[in-house]
């Protein structure tokens, strides 16, 4: 058997290297799926591109060193352009790509002016855009209807408008860390079914005003707010992550009772200006008060009535880089925090 293989193997080398081609490159190629694309309905695979066979909706572009956009085939529903130097969307760009489902071009060039306000136009179905480590300055124009994913963080976006996120009632995660966010208005208040916001790491000097209801977690962490608005968790019935850390709150700025609602899973006030510790709900299992100023372990601050059945469900509970120690710690707290594996001081 083994002959027979060699045999037929060496009967097509001639006739494959007298057209100067290697039989096996297909083996090894990184850009051979192109050639053995079957589907070609709408366009063929570009060449510096890869459409597998068995995935014909795919188009995968990534890390191929591009500086402008390809051709893509209107069959495609997914495009992965990410980790290239491009630099520009013009409006033409998409016009075929109709049948788009999942954008990723994270990691490129692209600034805000070389994106054509009509270039995610067409885009009826586009659910999943990463535009992430960019160089834009504001959201882009037109943004589909549809998206119910948006990751436009790591850019250099000062301000979103009302306008930015009009009508987008589908989303459900928001990634606008690390930009240079100032105001936001009320641009978040239409995104009735965002259940992710991470706006953390920009330059906010108060919590944004009408945050939308289904906020399932909300990340704020390393902005400048020193205070909370009255009744901020009054409203969000299924808030269950909060981290505020690296922020400037102090007492003063936190209104009585602010995080003792149900519902609180975790909450995070590490690198704050806190003397002392705000009374959080029973039912909240992880709270992270390092690095602040806190000088009194107030027990109180947990449990209200400790019997039986009134106890903390905290499980974790840092306040390493305050101004206690251990030793401040009531005897009492074994009853109340009877559910804590770690406490640190």
């Amino acid at each position: 058997m083994r002959v027979v293989i060699i045999f037929l193997l060496s009967a097509l080398l001639p006739l494959s290297l007298c057209h100067g081609r290697d039989p096996f490159a297909w083996l090894y190629s990184r850009q051979s799926y192109g050639s053995l694309q079957g589907d070609t309905t709408g366009g063929a695979c570009p060449d510096e591109c890869d459409c597998p066979p068995s995935f014909p909706v795919a188009m995968y572009c990534d890390g191929r060193g591009l500086t402008a956009m390809p051709t893509i085939p209107s069959r495609v529903k997914y495009l992965y352009l990410q980790n290239n130097a491009i630099t520009a969307v013009p409006d033409s760009a998409l016009v075929n790509a109709t049948n788009l489902v999942w954008l990723m071009m994270h990691y490129n060039q692209l600034t805000s002016d070389a994106i054509g306000k009509k270039a995610f136009l067409k885009l009826e179905g586009l659910e999943r855009l990463y535009l992430q480590h960019n160089n834009l300055t504001s959201i882009p124009s037109n943004l589909p209807r549809t998206l119910r994913d948006l990751r436009i963080n790591h850019n250099r976006i000062e301000k979103i408008t009302s306008a930015d996120l009009e009508g987008m009632d589908n989303l459900t995660i928001l990634y606008l860390h690390d930009n240079a966010v100032t105001e936001v208005g009320t641009s978040l208040k239409a995104l009735k079914s965002l259940t992710l916001l991470d706006i953390s790491g920009n330059k906010l000097t108060k919590v944004p005003e009408g945050l939308p209801e289904p906020l399932h977690q909300l990340y704020l962490e390393s902005n400048s707010i020193d205070a909370l608005p009255e009744s901020f968790l009054g409203r969000f019935t299924q808030l269950q992550y909060i981290r505020m850390a690296h922020n400037q709150l102090t007492d003063k700025g936190i209104p009585p009772n602010t995080f003792n609602v149900t519902g609180l899973v975790e909450l995070d006030l590490s690198f704050n200006k806190l003397e002392r510790i705000p009374p959080v709900s029973t039912t909240l299992q992880h709270l992270y008060l390092q690095a602040n100023q806190i000088k009194e372990f107030t027990l109180g601050s947990f449990c209200s009535i400790v019997d039986v059945t009134n106890f903390s469900r905290l499980q974790t509970l840092r306040l390493d880089g305050n101004e206690i120690s251990r030793q401040d710690i009531p005897s009492d707290s074994a009853l109340c925090l009877r559910q804590a594996s770690t406490i640190e001081v």
